[in-house]
């Protein structure tokens, strides 16, 4: 099977700006801020020159999303999600996403951050321990109060001014503020666990979807995920189809073409080369299942993108 770290993935680097930001005189952030103010591994945005639509797209750092006015709609792996006024979204490195219709009025603010950015603070390899949204088993929307908000935004604002200004520790204290905004967003989210009991079904159905974001790359079969979750393939498949009116398979195919999707837009790879990257036997089955699954062909993908 392919190896998720071959597959290709954004950094924060100087060409990262280009794929989801226009041109605009704004400032705040990272947004036309010299490069001397600038720090390694971190970047701090607000929406206004943000592109609306984006991706499907991979990236090998982690985000935050805080709006504030308007919406947006926004897929996270095989999760769906109509992004409302005061909600913060999470990513996580190598996970699959993207972005759609944004309203008119969109308004809010992105961090983004290598996974070691913190450390000193927080050893990268406990990230997912102490921030249940940046584990794939836990929720990665999370609707918050006026209260939360309005403090993550204070958390926001002082990050600008420390970007902007030359003062002594700056770095050491924009870790500060982004760990305690996190940590904001952590009390919320426990704040609310009460509220998100769901029933049985459901959830097995989201930790089927969230499994599937995981690991479609070495998993292909319905039977490894019923192994996962410790039920039957067949009873898997019924939850599923019952609960989402598509099957199993539906789900790690979809997860599949959205990864081709990535490769053809972001790499240089010829079709066929993709086609054995994704453990397909041939460039013709790829192209069948490309062809089933979203009514055009791979070729025909790539010249639109």
């Amino acid at each position: 099977m392919p190896s998720s770290n071959s597959l290709p993935t954004h950094h924060l680097d100087p060409f990262h700006k280009e794929r989801h930001r226009t041109s605009t005189n704004a400032i705040f952030g990272y947004n036309n801020l010299p490069v001397q103010h600038q720090i390694q591994g971190f970047e701090l945005y607000s929406s206004e020159g943000m592109i609306p639509d984006y991706g499907p797209a991979k990236s090998t750092f982690y985000r935050v999303g805080i709006t504030l006015k308007g919406t947006i709609h926004m897929q996270l792996g095989l999760e769906h999600f109509d992004i409302a006024p005061l909600s913060l979204t999470f990513s996580i490195p190598g996970q699959v996403h993207c972005k759609s219709n944004a309203s008119p009025d969109i308004f809010g603010y992105y961090i983004l951050f290598s996974p070691t950015f913190l450390e000193g603070l927080l050893n990268h390899l406990n990230m997912s321990a102490e921030f249940p949204f940046y584990d794939y088993c836990g929720s990665q929307l999370l609707q918050c109060n006026e209260q939360e908000i309005n403090e993550i935004v204070s958390f926001i604002e002082k990050i600008d001014g420390e970007l902007q200004s030359d003062n002594t520790g700056k770095v050491t204290a924009i870790k500060m503020y982004l760990y305690l905004l996190l940590l904001t967003a952590k009390r919320s989210y426990e704040r609310q666990l009460p509220l998100n009991n769901v029933s049985p079904t459901t959830h097995m159905v989201t930790q089927f979807h969230k499994l599937v974001s995981q690991h479609f790359l070495q998993f292909r079969q319905v039977s490894d995920y019923a192994r996962m979750l410790n039920v039957t393939p067949n009873h898997l498949n019924r939850v599923v189809k019952n609960t989402t009116n598509r099957t199993a398979s539906d789900a790690i195919q979809e997860m599949l073409v959205q990864e081709a999707k990535v490769l053809l837009q972001n790499t240089a790879l010829s079709i066929s080369e993709i086609s054995y990257q994704l453990d397909f036997s041939e460039p013709a089955a790829f192209n069948h299942f490309f062809r089933k699954l979203t009514g055009g062909t791979p070729l025909g993908y790539r010249s639109m993108s």
